[in-house]
């Protein structure tokens, strides 16, 4: 077997990161609340996350206010999907040659 680890994405191996693109990959944005209540994590566990997956371009950050309360929500962008499929598949290729 030929390096069959080549294809999965450093940047989505911790759980967080998966389930942030996980949401983001099935709704077309996700505010920082509502990452936060479904994957259950502490603000600052999850803005450390969401600016890691920034900072490789898998995610794009819209911060506004509504009323007087401030409002961030996220967004896959063309690169994150791609990114992402391409980490799935690899891991489901993975299992089925395990």
């Amino acid at each position: 077997m030929k390096n069959i680890i080549q294809h999965i994405n450093k940047a989505f191996d911790h759980r967080i990161r998966l389930g942030i693109m996980s949401v983001l990959m099935v709704n077309e944005s996700a505010d920082f609340s509502t990452l936060k209540e479904l994957l259950g994590v502490t603000d600052g566990n999850l803005a450390s996350h969401t600016k890691a997956l920034e900072a490789e371009d898998y995610i794009s950050i819209e911060k506004q206010f509504i009323g007087r309360k401030p409002n961030t929500s996220y967004r896959a962008t063309p690169l994150g999907k791609q990114a992402f499929k391409a980490h799935i598949d690899a891991l489901e290729k993975l299992i089925q040659k395990s």
